[in-house]
């Protein structure tokens, strides 16, 4: 395993804990609301790219007023970026998934 590997597995892992909120299930449990939880996660996921977006912008007007620092500004900034890569990249690999299903033959 790799160190970059371990890094995104680590971050793959805490942000699965942050979705399912520490919740236990058992394998049958988890097979029956499996679709449910998919699309919770993904709607939560959007929502959350939204308000990093809307606090990016918000924190950009204030540090053009004077009402926040150069940090502050900066990672806010960063974060917005960082959820829209992630954002796009998500897209991408919807849609490459959804045209491969079309590419399926019946």
């Amino acid at each position: 395993m790799t160190d970059f590997s371990a890094v995104r597995s680590s971050y793959v892992q805490a942000a699965y804990a942050k979705t399912v909120k520490g919740e236990a299930r058992t394998d049958a449990g988890a097979a029956a609301t499996a679709s449910k939880d998919f699309s919770s996660m993904v709607g939560q996921a959007a929502a959350n790219a939204v308000e990093s977006v809307r606090e990016g912008d918000s924190m950009a007007i204030k540090g053009l007023t004077g009402q926040a620092s150069l940090q502050q500004v900066v990672q806010a900034t960063m974060e917005m970026e960082q959820t829209v890569q992630v954002s796009v990249a998500l897209r991408d690999k919807l849609v490459e998934a959804y045209q491969d299903i079309i590419r399926m033959p019946v």
